[in-house]
């Protein structure tokens, strides 16, 4: 008999709400998707390039001081420590990797942070793609030594001036581009949201990080975690950490969204971006404005399979404040000697308040990227 899909399966297949013309583009992009999974010589080829180009296997760091102050045992999935600092590399080089396979030669992205846009550059720099990166004009003040490294790495840079001019602005404007590109340019997207089948896409490229720390974990503990902690903006790294360990049901999932834009704690059912899922939306069901100190987690939705996974009962959120994400930078630095990015900050917060209501456990925190990005951020929230 045919097992019956998850609540958070169910959702990450549904079916795109994307303008009439978009439809071919996106079917042939899952059947451009699914033939590269059956091609064994090309995935091959991919992990060979996550291994040489990007780094991988990154590390799993026990925090031997942050367990002693916080009373377990704490482990830290090192995505800071891939080539380009951001976890985002692993599905930038696997959606530019795509888009050669599939005879294109230009991509299109949208930013927030920035790390998502560099992450393309620099694979569209190794596969010789041309790249055109959306980012919002504040995110372009806020987060400038990204948007050198884009340009440097070769992108061409679109600041957004519209609306908040952050995270959903871009997404906006990429999309739009692409509407009217998509038969010479692929869209390369930086989360697990979006319309079918980018939630599926990016969370399989992705999800090379939670079969990592799987193996590693046991490896060093004999077993698995109790917890695993990552932050939520879109989710692509929670989702990439959870993924392996979404079928056990003794590993607690705790997604650390930022208080001002937190969908998952607060928001309801509603369409953004082509997909279903959990929104943050006035009362007349516009889109609400957000507010986060980090430009990563500032978005105003969340990827299906994670709205999923909540409406499901098997993830909890919690909602973290800007000063509490300060803090966890400070303590991880201070404590551990690693600068974590502000959205990893989050995440660190979150592992300590859960630690705090289960003394003596083992969690794992996701460290999407580190933080040189955010020291200017950092330092203007602190006075200096």
């Amino acid at each position: 008999m045919e097992r019956e899909p998850t609540p958070w399966e169910r959702m990450e297949a549904a079916d795109a709400y994307v303008p009439p013309l978009l439809a071919p583009a996106l079917k042939r992009l899952e059947a451009g998707f699914d033939r590269f999974l059956d091609d064994a010589a090309a995935r091959t080829e991919l992990d060979g390039l996550l291994e040489s180009f990007a780094g991988r296997p990154t590390a799993l760091t026990e925090a031997l001081h942050l367990g002693r102050r916080w009373g377990g045992r704490v482990f830290l999935k090192r995505e800071d420590l891939v080539h380009g600092g951001a976890h985002k590399l692993n599905n930038a080089l696997g959606q530019c990797y795509l888009a050669q396979y599939m005879g294109f030669r230009e991509v299109i992205a949208e930013t927030g942070a920035g790390q998502h846009g560099v992450a393309t550059a620099i694979a569209a720099a190794r596969f010789g793609l041309k790249a055109h990166v959306y980012q919002g004009a504040v995110d372009v003040e806020r987060q400038s030594l990204n948007a050198h490294r884009m340009r440097l790495f070769g992108a061409t840079l679109h600041p957004v001036y519209e609306g908040s001019q952050t995270l959903n602005d871009a997404v906006n404007a990429a999309l739009r581009v692409w509407v009217g590109r998509h038969e010479e340019a692929a869209y390369c997207l930086g989360s697990v949201t979006g319309p079918r089948p980018y939630p599926r896409i990016v969370r399989h490229f992705q999800r090379v990080i939670g079969d990592e720390a799987r193996r590693q974990v046991r490896r060093v503990t004999g077993g698995l975690p109790d917890c695993l902690v990552a932050c939520v903006g879109g989710g692509s790294n929670a989702a990439g950490l959870f993924t392996a360990f979404v079928d056990d049901p003794s590993v607690a999932l705790l997604a650390c969204e930022a208080a001002g834009a937190a969908s998952l704690t607060f928001g309801s059912l509603g369409t953004l971006h082509g997909t279903e899922s959990l929104v943050l939306q006035t009362p007349e069901r516009n889109i609400a404005p957000t507010h986060s100190i980090s430009a990563g987690l500032d978005y105003p939705g969340v990827g299906p399979w994670l709205a999923g996974l909540k409406l499901g009962g098997r993830l909890q959120s919690v909602a973290i404040t800007d000063d509490q994400a300060l803090d966890g930078l400070e303590e991880l630095a201070r404590e551990e000697g690693v600068l974590c990015a502000l959205e990893s900050a989050h995440a660190v917060a979150g592992a300590r308040q859960w630690l705090a209501r289960n003394p003596g456990r083992t969690c794992v925190i996701g460290i999407s990227g580190r933080g040189d990005k955010d020291l200017d951020s950092y330092l203007k929230a602190r006075g200096g």
